[in-house]
Formats: C-alpha cells, structure tokens, sequence
C-alpha cells in the first residue's frame, strides 16, 4: 500500500515566539489535514497541546463548543463538516482501554484524531501518522517539529510548508505576545 510507503527524514520544524504564532502554525496544520488522518501530539505537561487542538478546531470550523484537555473524560468529539477527535491517552492504563472506549471506531470514523500522549498506545495506531513534538523553550516560546513515517504523512508535511513558507512568516517575526 503506497501510503505505508516509508518516508525516511520526512520532518518540518517551526519556533513560534507566541501563542498567536502557535495558533497560525495550528491553523495551517489544519488546512493539510483530510478525513482520516491521525496526528499524534507529543510534548511534556503544558507544552501547549491542547491549544494546538484548539487552534486546529477553529480553522476547521469544530470550534461550536469549547475545546478543552479530555485529560479525564478522555476523549471529546467535536462535529464539523468533518469531525475531530481529540483523545488524551495519559490516563488510559494501556492500549486495550483506548478500543474499549471505542478507539477502533474512531479511528476509522473518517474524522480527524488528534491524540495528546499517543505513545502509550501507539500500538494499536497506524503506521500512517504525523508525530507532532512541541518542546518548551521559554513562557511563550516553542519549538513544533512535525515528523512523518510514511509517503502520505509526508506529503501533508510538504504541504504544511508550502503554507508556512508561502506565508511569508515574516510577518510572524513581531508577533510576541
């Protein structure tokens, strides 16, 4: 199957100096994301994962009721024109918890799933993901590194940076908050 065609080093990196640069970054995300992808979201306790989430929710036009951490219902689903997933996995004991809590079902629902803490259930996730790792560099400063393992998941880097860099985010340079 091409799309589990491996896609060696395929990885876009992004410095956001504020929370409205992390909030376009999120946004044009969005745009290269089709129904039945899967972005794992990596990155330590209050990295920014969930305004990630939000961000992407609100270019996507899922953004009708709030978009909050699922860190104890673990998983929120927010409609659109197509629907979001947003699974917290931290507190899922392992990945037999994630299916019986319908992980199957959602995976192959034809939405979007954005999944804080994937790797603990990993196991049970397609190959075909994007590994999305934000680091802490500062009180507003990140470092969001996009990696792909396959063909398809590297295609949607490629065209995140065509958005970014078609962006001119230059005009992102002054944008501190």
């Amino acid at each position: 199957m091409a799309s589990e065609t491996p896609a060696p080093g395929a990885c876009y990196d992004f410095r956001s100096i504020s929370e409205a640069q992390t909030r376009r970054f999120g946004a044009a995300l969005a745009r290269v994301l089709c129904p039945g992808d899967v972005v794992c979201l990596n990155g330590r306790l209050g990295a920014g994962k969930t305004r990630l989430v939000q961000a992407i929710a609100a270019a996507r036009g899922n953004d009708s009721q709030p978009v909050t951490s699922p860190t104890f219902t673990l998983i929120h689903e927010y409609v659109g024109e197509v629907d979001l997933f947003h699974v917290d996995a931290y507190r899922m004991r392992d990945s037999d918890e994630f299916l019986e809590l319908g992980g199957e079902e959602i995976l192959s629902a034809g939405g979007i799933c954005l999944i804080e803490w994937a790797s603990r259930i990993e196991d049970v996730l397609p190959r075909d993901v994007l590994q999305v790792t934000i680091a802490v560099l500062g009180k507003s400063e990140r470092q969001i590194s996009v990696s792909a393992a396959t063909k398809k998941a590297a295609a949607r880097i490629e065209q995140l940076r065509q958005i970014r860099d078609g962006a001119g985010t230059t005009s992102d340079a002054g944008d501190a908050e």
